[in-house]
């Protein structure tokens, strides 16, 4: 097994409040901390120019990854025509939904961990304030960082500060770590 350097950090950053607040968390924890951040069709094109910024103000280094794959499988609000509109579809997940969307992230975000030898992969996903996405749950990326850890024989760990706050308390920790 490779053992990672306990001291390096990838955030997994849209630009967005949640990864934001995430990236400076990571700041605070860790020694060293650079980010990712994948264009993958989103409408929301501001989020490349947010993260882009947000990795600047922060003095850390960003990488961005192209993913148009997933645009070209469709179904999503994210990354479709269809209005965002928080619609429930008939299988229970909102509109929005890309599916598999955090679980590419994650596995593209530990191959990249895995080169610059960073044990540690932090991802602003939140199951508190429902979503209705699965790939934001606890229990779904345990599984998957355990998976990638077997699957590249590394140590990573996965860090979700968010997880458990709800937005309020989330807006709490942005500030006490200066996010904002």
């Amino acid at each position: 097994m490779r053992i990672l350097d306990p001291k390096k950090a990838l955030v997994v950053l849209s630009g967005g409040q949640d990864s934001t607040t995430c990236l400076f968390w990571a700041l605070r924890e860790f020694s060293l901390v650079k980010s990712i951040t994948f264009d993958y069709g989103q409408r929301h094109r501001i989020e490349l120019e947010s993260a882009a910024a947000v990795a600047k103000e922060a003095g850390i280094a960003n990488r961005c990854i192209q993913l148009s794959g997933l645009s070209e499988l469709g179904g999503s609000a994210l990354i479709g025509e269809e209005e965002i509109s928080g619609e429930i579809l008939g299988d229970g997940l909102p509109n929005s939904f890309v599916p598999g969307r955090n679980l590419i992230f994650l596995s593209y975000a530990a191959a990249y961990a895995y080169q610059e030898d960073m044990k540690h992969i932090v991802l602003g996903a939140c199951e508190t304030d429902f979503s209705g996405y699965p790939d934001c749950r606890a229990d779904t990326l345990g599984r998957a960082i355990e998976a990638l850890s077997l699957g590249m024989e590394a140590d990573f760990e996965i860090h979700t500060p968010l997880m458990s706050l709800t937005k309020a308390e989330s807006v709490l920790l942005a500030k006490e770590v200066g996010a904002f």
